[in-house]
């Protein structure tokens, strides 16, 4: 599903226009941006949490040719997905009982 998708989804389902559905993603995803950029850890129950994790300078390789070369520390953005998400990712499927 793409943005376009997503916000024809929500007008259908909350029966507003599609110019208001896309109004609220697109201040939702901005809201959640601006979390992050502060640090903050943005979280969904159920859904899941996106944080911010520091990643340290490290040493790596370049693949072509082997040379070591140093990777700038950086932040990085997270996402765990929670309990009702992970659920509908992973559907129960019904087990056909045993006979005796």
């Amino acid at each position: 599903m793409n943005k376009t998708e997503l916000i024809d989804s929500v007008a259908e389902k909350t029966g507003a226009t599609k110019a208001a559905a896309s109004d609220i993603i697109s201040a939702t995803i901005e809201a959640i941006t601006g979390a992050v950029a502060k640090g903050e850890s943005v979280q969904f129950i159920g859904f899941g949490t996106f944080s911010v994790q520091k990643r340290e300078a490290r040493t790596g390789r370049n693949p072509q040719t082997g040379a070591e070369m140093k990777i700038q520390a950086k932040n990085v953005v997270r996402f765990k997905a929670g309990a009702k998400l992970t659920a509908a990712a992973n559907p129960v499927k019904p087990t056909k009982g045993k006979k005796k």
